[in-house]
């Protein structure tokens, strides 16, 4: 998983045994924060990868991916003071 550095930003989580590298999600993805792997997974896919910040938390690239258990977009829960 790649380092976060913006930790009330939201952020996708990549599964990298499930992800196929179809590359669906890069290219869905508006602000273009992922990107294909050049690191094979243990099934020989190079899997996908964050950049670490960028991330709107549109979830495109959860709604286009094939693989249900690949990728997962995290947000932020607001507290009182931010909202």
């Amino acid at each position: 998983m790649s380092e976060i550095k913006e930790k009330n930003a939201p952020y996708p989580v990549i599964n990298a045994l499930e992800c196929k590298s179809c590359g669906r999600c890069v290219f869905d993805c508006p602000k273009g924060v992922l990107k294909i792997g050049t690191v094979l997974n243990a099934r020989g896919y190079a899997p996908v990868v964050y950049a670490g910040t960028g991330c709107i938390g549109c979830a495109n690239c959860y709604y286009t991916c094939p693989e249900p258990l690949a990728i997962e977009v995290h947000i932020p829960a607001k507290t009182k003071t931010e909202a």
